[in-house]
């Protein structure tokens, strides 16, 4: 049985799941598309190269008379795709929307870091209760399946710890910085010109991103109840590359690394100094994570942390999954 996609956000990430979708036999549907201007909705399922075409020529998908409220609360799907905007500080509106779609007894997948890091304790115990499932892998790593990995993949192991690189802007800054010798602005501005980068890197450059994915990560792994409060945040912003021929007179290099020790209570990011055959120690903007557990010993992922179709990938797995699981939705 056909399963029915509604999807919010037609950013990158958006379009590149419709991309994906458009060309793949999957027993999906996608039946509505909604972003920050107008929706469209088709019970029997939208022509996808058409709503791409339009957002292309027009700037907005299809109906300006509505929007994201009308198709979570009134469109026929079987899983809300969320894939707008993360807003740190309130979450919203994605966190309405998942709710009520949760609420309407509907699948949910999402990209969107505010609501899985502010409220993922009580949109879980409501999935729960409607007997309906609630993923976000493409909310920490990009294309790496950390999460599923850690949640589903490592049963009768202790994790005591991780470790990693979770910021691709700021690992292609530091790169830049240590290999061609550039100013903390050059290569900032060269991840801008390269796509790397926001016009406001804030986020990315003092830590706020990779701190809220190690929030998402203690909460979701480790069952704990911080925020972003609980992290130590230093970020790269204030780095100099006497800095790093610093460390490259060690034989090392400076990375912006991540850590959970959740017995210690120990929520951190900044950057460290660590040797240049250390496995972190990745290039560009890939992301790496080392998983330190008491059977498995270390384990070590590295993969694209950030990008349309990267983040797409984790987000269409996320969908595979429900599909596979539930096999023909409400």
């Amino acid at each position: 049985m056909t399963m029915r996609i509604a999807i919010l956000g037609m950013g990158s990430v958006g379009r590149g799941i419709l991309q994906a979708l458009a060309g793949k036999q999957s027993g999906l549907i996608v039946t509505a598309v909604a972003d920050s201007r107008s929706a469209c909705i088709n019970p029997e399922g939208l022509d996808l190269e058409l709503v791409l075409e339009n957002k292309a020529q027009n700037g907005f998908c299809g109906d300006l008379s509505i929007g994201a409220v009308d198709v979570v609360r009134n469109a026929p799907y079987d899983i809300l795709v969320e894939v707008t905007p993360t807003d740190a500080i309130t979450g919203e509106p994605a966190s309405t929307y998942i709710r009520e779609a949760i609420s309407r007894g509907c699948h949910v997948v999402t990209s969107n870091k505010g609501p899985v890091a502010l409220h993922y304790h009580s949109l879980a115990i409501l999935a729960r209760e409607k007997k309906v499932s609630f993923r976000f892998e493409a909310t920490v790593a990009g294309a790496i399946p950390i999460i599923h990995t850690l949640l589903h993949n490592l049963g009768g192991n202790n994790i005591t710890s991780l470790y990693g690189v979770l910021n691709g802007t700021c690992n292609y800054i530091l790169t830049r910085m240590a290999e061609e010798g550039l100013t903390y602005k050059q290569a900032l501005d060269e991840a801008r010109t390269l796509g790397y980068a926001e016009a406001d890197p804030t986020y990315d450059v003092k830590g706020i991103d990779a701190a809220i994915k190690l929030v998402i990560l203690a909460n979701t792994v480790w069952k704990k109840n911080i925020t972003l409060d609980d992290v130590d945040i230093t970020g790269i912003d204030l780095l100099t590359e006497a800095a790093l021929r610093l460390a490259d007179e060690q034989d090392a290099t400076i990375r912006l690394i991540g850590e959970i020790i959740p017995a210690q209570n120990i929520y951190r990011l900044c950057p460290r100094i660590i040797s240049k055959d250390h496995p972190l120690v990745v290039h560009g903007s890939l992301n790496a994570i080392i998983v330190r557990t008491d059977l498995a010993g270390d384990l070590v992922f590295v993969g694209k942390g950030a990008g349309s179709l990267e983040t797409a990938s984790a987000v269409i797995g996320d969908i595979f999954t429900i599909r596979d699981t539930y096999a023909g939705g409400n």
